[in-house]
């Protein structure tokens, strides 16, 4: 089984300084809400169009209370729709209220062992990593969730709770590294059966 080695809940936030297109630099650390998630995401995929308005209005819905920070680690180039003006323009679509950063190096994404566009990392109080995963099960057609299993994370972590499930495998686009940029993957065995 092909396995990137993820940030395992608990983790400390790994800090950040990245710029949005206007080049303003951002520090994850400097944010002071209870709650920080960070979301890596892009603008030409299917699942980040249809979850971007939930991510919306969460962030309207848990003002000061939770952080939301877009990070873009898209190999631009080679895909042009996501691009900082076509981000501007994504920004501008959907009222995001949030930073959306740029992610050139994708050395952030590498750090958290992001694979996906969307997927959250979403730290409490003491910066600690409390859930990983998807904004909602049916992240590219908003009208058939189920499960807002994201806003159920946040809801947990702001009473103080750990959140029901602290992982739910991300659902969405591949992030596109740049030529040679690709993690490294390792190869697990398969369990034998009956072990």
């Amino acid at each position: 089984m092909l396995h990137y080695p993820n940030l395992p809940l608990g983790s400390d936030l790994i800090d950040a300084q990245l710029p949005n297109t206007q080049g303003r630099i951002y520090r994850f650390s400097d944010f002071r809400e209870p709650v920080l998630a960070i979301v890596f995401m892009c603008n030409h995929c299917p699942y980040v169009k249809g979850s971007i308005a939930e991510l919306v209005r969460l962030a309207r819905r848990y003002p000061g209370q939770v952080a939301f920070v877009a990070v873009n680690p898209n190999d631009y180039t080679r895909y042009p729709e996501d691009s900082p003006q076509a981000m501007d323009a994504f920004v501008a679509e959907h009222g995001i209220p949030f930073p959306y950063l740029l992610d050139e190096s994708q050395e952030v994404a590498k750090a958290y062992g992001a694979t996906r566009t969307p997927e959250l990392f979403v730290f409490d109080r003491e910066r600690k990593l409390r859930y990983h995963g998807r904004v909602n099960d049916v992240p590219k057609d908003a009208a058939q969730v189920q499960e807002h299993t994201l806003e159920i994370a946040l809801e947990a972590l702001l009473q103080g709770q750990a959140p029901p499930v602290g992982e739910a495998p991300a659902i969405g686009c591949s992030i596109k590294w740049k030529p040679g940029n690709e993690p490294n993957l390792t190869i697990e065995p398969t369990p034998s059966a009956g072990r």
